[in-house]
């Protein structure tokens, strides 16, 4: 839903998601339901044809939740906080909204400052040229790059237990949005920004994690002032898909415990 309508709205607030790379919104509508005293807005990727493009559309989401007017004035027309939760890709976006004063608080699944890394820093990140391997494949054959990019989402506990069953089917995105996405994984880099990032960030990150290490999310927490990490044990790069119950628990209760602070 890329449309915000949030006058007279009572809640909590308000959830921004950001969904990752190839995948459609509705990865989150689990969590979403149990989250029930959150206004719950996405932006939708699947069709945006640039980098410019999917960057365009999130701030302009952003803009819209925190009702900013043409003067860049910041106008609250409703009760509670606004909250921005990103995976993977989207949490690259949700820090650059955040380092601009869009978001009170950001939750971050499998989540890093920058995607690719240099071979020096092979510890954090994956390197570009696996990128740009990605971006030619693409456009030869979607359907094997996402089967293959989805093989590194999961732990083999995880691939056991069947949960990569519960994934929506591939092919939500076209060629050009997933082109777009993968040269923003490629440009992206938030590192600089994260000591600006003084809203309270909730990192959940899986040990097991082959997409965005393990190690990036420890960099994450390192370098952001206000960050807490909640680490989950043999977990891959979707830390949110089948936990849910015990995610909404960790959000609500850390947001709790902000507003005391």
């Amino acid at each position: 839903m890329n449309a915000v309508d949030m006058d007279g709205a009572s809640s909590s607030g308000v959830i921004l998601w950001l969904t990752g790379w190839s995948m459609p919104d509705t990865v989150f509508d689990r969590l979403r339901e149990l989250l029930p005293e959150y206004v719950h807005v996405s932006v939708e990727y699947n069709d945006a044809d640039s980098p410019e493009n999917m960057l365009h559309l999130t701030e302009t989401i952003a803009r819209k939740i925190r009702f900013v007017d043409e003067a860049g004035c910041s106008i609250r027309r409703f009760q509670g906080s606004i909250l921005i939760a990103g995976w993977s890709l989207g949490s690259l976006l949700a820090l650059r909204l955040a380092a601009n004063g869009y978001a009170d608080g950001l939750v971050l699944f499998g989540a890093t400052a920058r995607f690719t890394r240099s071979k020096e820093e092979g510890i954090f990140g994956l390197a570009d040229g696996y990128i740009r391997q990605m971006i030619r494949g693409v456009s030869k054959d979607q359907q094997a790059v996402e089967t293959k990019f989805r093989k590194f989402m999961f732990t083999d506990i995880e691939w056991e237990s069947g949960l990569a069953a519960s994934l929506p089917p591939i092919g939500s995105w076209t060629v050009p949005a997933l082109i777009a996405g993968l040269q923003i994984l490629r440009s992206e880099e938030c590192m600089s920004n994260l000591p600006n990032i003084t809203c309270p960030v909730l990192l959940i990150h899986g040990t097991g994690d082959k997409i965005c290490s393990y190690s990036a999310v420890l960099e994450l927490r390192d370098q952001l002032p206000h960050a807490k990490l909640v680490t989950l044990q043999d977990c891959g790069h979707m830390p949110f898909l089948g936990r849910e119950v015990h995610i909404a628990g960790e959000l609500r209760g850390w947001w709790h415990d902000q507003q005391q602070n």
